[in-house]
């Protein structure tokens, strides 16, 4: 496997963070230059406050994948390292779940004023999502244990 087999993938990472940032930076911006209605401030600060929070544990992640790829790319796929950086993914994606579920009330509210139940379903997709790929990160780790495990079985028999 040449070293630079993973590049489109790491490409791709970049490429999904690019535009998670250039949002939350214009958005801000925008923020503050067009401030909430002070009708609505108690209802949909918490929600940005808890979008804007979950950027951090998301772009970690992103870092995370990144470092991941590089290990593959420097033969340590089948290394503690690997592991470490897929449990770290995990709870990531843990804590980004556990935040768009805290924004739910706040959504269900918004969907009340508005009238708009499809509101609470865009919501929880989001938790879900995230979850989703919580789980896959976990599973990944523990097959990845276990070949680490018979990898370790083997070079002792041999």
């Amino acid at each position: 496997m040449k070293k630079h087999s993973t590049l489109f993938l790491k490409l791709t990472v970049a490429l999904i963070s690019l535009p998670v940032l250039i949002v939350s930076i214009l958005g801000s911006y925008w923020l503050v230059q067009n401030p909430v209605n002070p009708d609505f401030a108690h209802i949909l600060y918490p929600i940005l406050i808890g979008v804007y929070v979950s950027v951090i544990p998301f772009i970690f992640a992103l870092i995370q994948a990144i470092k991941l790829l590089n290990y593959i790319d420097h033969h340590q796929a089948f290394s503690n390292k690997t592991v470490s950086a897929l449990n770290k993914i995990k709870l990531c994606a843990i804590v980004i779940s556990g935040i768009y579920v805290l924004i739910l009330p706040f959504v269900y509210w918004i969907a009340e004023i508005d009238d708009a139940p499809g509101l609470i379903l865009i919501g929880m997709a989001f938790a879900f999502a995230a979850f989703v790929f919580a789980v896959f990160a976990a599973l990944l780790q523990r097959l990845l244990t276990q070949a680490i495990m018979i990898k370790t079985e083997n070079d002792l028999t041999v």
